[in-house]
């Protein structure tokens, strides 16, 4: 967990991220990330606003330093104070939406749950193996654990979709080739949920059809897992009639509703 704070705070912040988070509030927390210039996710952060009005970052603990080292990189002379406050505050997670709870900012249907801050934890919060299958099983993908670092761009790590990215703001770090991906409709690799019987595919398993490989499996419980994969060349051996593979497991494409896939004529 990462505290910004400073006048300045949430326009720095607003210059450099993928989304708007100085428009966090207590009860509204943002979905956002930070980008190489080249637009590949450095890390991906949950902005929360702090009672004090300082940005609370919710960032996975492995990417935090590397975030520190980058913010205050990007810093220069500003009064802008960036700390790391893991030891003072945590993440509760609920896997169902509760009335008074903010609600996870991917999903503000409800359908992520919710998400808070807190020094004390509640007994109620779901384990992290239980969010772990919640997510699995809602298709949604977590770059810290599925992606490599600086391994995919914005909108392969599906940032449109989780409302991780405002298209319409002022420039942000990596924003040109997003703008130009989004514009040419070229994200043709992305994260996709698979299904399947039985235990998930080994993690960085091959997906093949045929003697092509089209991508590899990330994440996984029994009978469903995300995988990071050409979803065009996927759909094209699916009407083909070749059978998608991962090592001895047969899978399916199972994207999500909310899933923005490749169109016939794209692929």
């Amino acid at each position: 967990m990462l505290r910004v704070a400073g006048e300045e705070a949430g326009a720095f912040l607003d210059g450099l991220l993928t989304n708007d988070v100085s428009a966090a509030t207590p009860e509204h927390s943002v979905y956002a990330a930070l980008l190489t210039p080249q637009g590949k996710l450095i890390a991906d952060v949950v902005a929360h606003r702090g009672p004090d009005g300082a940005l609370l970052l919710d960032v996975a603990q492995q990417h935090a330093a590397g975030l520190v080292q980058r913010l205050t990189m990007y810093r220069l002379r500003r009064a802008i104070q960036i700390a790391d406050v893991s030891d003072a505050l945590t993440v509760e997670i609920y896997t169902d939406a509760q009335a008074g709870l903010p609600p996870d900012p991917r999903n503000p249907e409800g359908a992520l749950g919710a998400r808070v801050l807190t020094a004390t934890p509640a007994q109620d919060a779901a384990p992290l193996a239980e969010y772990e299958a919640f997510r699995i099983g809602a298709g949604v993908p977590d770059p810290a654990v599925d992606a490599g670092p600086e391994e995919v761009f914005a909108l392969e790590a599906l940032l449109e979709e989780l409302n991780g990215v405002d298209f319409a703001k002022g420039c942000f770090v990596g924003q040109e080739n997003v703008s130009r991906m989004k514009r040419r409709a070229t994200t043709r690799r992305k994260f996709c949920r698979i299904a399947f019987e039985g235990e998930a595919p080994a993690y960085g398993a091959s997906i093949v059809a045929g003697p092509a490989t089209l991508g590899e499996v990330r994440s996984g419980i029994p009978g469903r897992a995300i995988a990071l994969l050409r979803l065009d060349r996927a759909f094209e051996a699916i009407r083909a009639g070749t059978p998608l593979l991962a090592g001895d497991t047969t899978i399916r494409l199972d994207p999500p509703d909310w899933l923005i896939v490749p169109t016939e004529g794209e692929a």
